[in-house]
């Protein structure tokens, strides 16, 4: 089998150990294509190669059919992890992320995610900036994104985690995932983080994940949410090129939150 080689000799205690565990875990229903895992030690990861194609609306249909029923797939908790301790961000700066069964979508996103990151980016934002981001993660703690445009409460799904569109690789096999963040999640993230940096043929995508898993209306205007996590770590490790458009979805949340309150 032709391999690939992540390497990084600095890496830190137990990343490649983390993504193996994420892969096989993403793999384990077989529900989807996930770039197969060789070997690992504490500084490479070896993986198999894939051929990429160019994207078409039929692989890109199948795959958001595919990524429901990964979903489906469940987790025993939000916020679990399959490897401890876990990492986000890219190979050169991840930062070591919590790993900790929590009851509800809520508590994992802001006691674990949130709120961390938004302490660390702390000192870089204005006193105005500071508040419109605790704002959002108020609004994100009362408990109305439990559910889905404030329908319900939704159960902890088998997510990516780090979804964007560069950890999606279109080969001839389908759409193959690559780079996880994986854990017990809530499944708007994913769709979230295909939506966030734009992902080729997003709407054959939704339309395939909706095949499945038929939305409520407005179910896009929760994607805010649960991109916010990703863009308070792109303003924590690439700097204030990034606040302009975490404020907005600061902003889109605390709206989002009141729309959903009346």
């Amino acid at each position: 089998m032709a391999e690939f080689i992540k390497q990084r000799t600095s890496a830190p205690r137990g990343f490649f150990a983390a993504e193996a565990a994420g892969l096989e875990w993403l793999a384990e229903p077989d529900v989807v294509p996930v770039v197969s895992v060789i070997d690992h030690d504490k500084t490479s990861l070896r993986l198999g190669r894939v051929e990429e194609t160019a994207p078409d609306a039929h692989s890109a249909f199948a795959f958001g059919r595919r990524l429901a029923l990964l979903h489906d797939s469940g987790a025993p908790a939000f916020g679990w992890s399959p490897a401890e301790p876990a990492w986000f961000g890219p190979l050169d700066s991840p930062f070591e992320v919590e790993v900790a069964s929590c009851a509800s979508f809520t508590e994992f996103w802001v006691e674990t995610r949130l709120e961390p990151v938004a302490n660390d980016i702390d000192d870089q934002l204005s006193k105005d900036e500071n508040q419109t981001i605790t704002s959002a993660i108020n609004a994100i703690a009362g408990g109305t994104f439990d559910g889905i445009a404030g329908k319900g409460t939704e159960t902890p799904a088998r997510v990516h985690g780090d979804l964007w569109a560069g950890n999606l690789m279109w080969t001839p096999d389908g759409c193959t995932l690559i780079d996880p963040a994986a854990h017990g999640g809530q499944r708007l993230e994913d769709l979230a983080m295909l939506a966030l940096f734009g992902t080729p043929l997003l709407d054959d995508i939704f339309a395939g994940y909706e095949a499945v898993h038929p939305m409520p209306v407005g179910w896009r205007d929760d994607l805010p949410v649960h991109n916010f996590f990703a863009l308070l770590a792109h303003v924590k490790l690439f700097g204030a090129g990034f606040l302009g458009q975490t404020l907005d979805a600061a902003q889109a949340i605390s709206d989002r939150a009141r729309a959903l309150a009346v």
